[in-house]
């Protein structure tokens, strides 16, 4: 198994164990895959959900730009809901997971098609 393969699996580990959700393996790398080579970066690799800049970025570069939806106060409600259901204490919320979390909660599935 290969680096990436390594990080799907603590990414799959964290949506059971964390989350509460069985993950859908196949989207689960390929929204990993589309997170490019930030998941590779301590930083990158994981959502600051204390500081509002980097939850605008979020809805900007993911929810706007890569699942095509359109600006509105429900794009940051769904941002936070996903906080929430990770555990706002937990330290490493990782970018891969947050975008697989948003990615369903939007049914945009289809995207990753």
């Amino acid at each position: 198994m290969g680096k990436r393969d390594d990080l799907i699996a603590k990414y799959a580990d964290d949506l059971k164990s964390k989350c509460g959700m069985t993950p859908d393996m196949d989207l689960l790398a390929k929204v990993t895959i589309g997170c490019g080579p930030a998941i590779y970066d301590a930083d990158a690799s994981t959502v600051a959900a204390t500081q509002p800049g980097e939850l605008e970025t979020v809805k900007n570069n993911f929810l706007i730009k890569k699942l095509g939806l359109a600006d509105g106060p429900e794009l940051m409600d769904a941002i936070n809901a996903v906080i929430e259901t990770y555990g706002r204490s937990e330290r490493n919320k990782y970018r891969a997971v947050v975008y697989y979390m948003l990615t369903k909660h939007f049914g945009k599935e289809a995207i990753y098609g």
